[in-house]
């Protein structure tokens, strides 16, 4: 799967006061009407458990400018320095990312257990477009632009 490019993106979580963020590329359309999307989440990261509390996340899919923001949220950064000098905005479901190509708050809809991950199933609540720009893709272990 590292030779097959996909879309990088950052979901976000918050509940309570509590925030937190993670980088994923496996981020899929699963339908138009109604709109779905999916996630798959490692049961080990620390987003799991606050996603399934809360009952839904955000979707910020990156730009082809924002490799250090999805190192950023990729690299397991503790949640008391996870947001230190990150742009965001209020995206009811979780932060929003600022700078990225569109953004989505989405309610849990279903959930499977795949493998070490559980794939999360979104119904789109909210999208917004963001600026027309190149996304940001992930291609052999590494960030560039489409």
């Amino acid at each position: 799967m590292r030779r097959y490019p996909a879309g990088v993106a950052v979901v976000t979580v918050e509940r309570d006061g509590e925030r937190i963020g993670l980088t994923v590329s496996s981020l899929v359309s699963l339908a138009l009407e109604p709109p779905h999307v999916g996630v798959s989440v490692s049961r080990q990261a620390a987003l799991h458990e606050l996603l399934r509390a809360a009952g839904g996340f955000a979707v910020s899919l990156l730009a082809g400018d924002q490799a250090a923001v999805a190192q950023h949220f990729a690299r397991g950064v503790p949640p008391i320095a996870m947001w230190h000098d990150v742009a965001v905005r209020d995206g009811g479901r979780g932060p929003w990312l600022e700078g990225a190509v569109g953004w989505l708050d989405c309610a849990v809809g279903g959930e499977v257990a795949a493998g070490d991950h559980t794939f999360f199933v979104g119904r789109v609540e909210r999208a917004e477009p963001g600026e027309a720009t190149t996304p940001l893709l992930r291609l052999g272990g590494d960030y560039g632009p489409a």
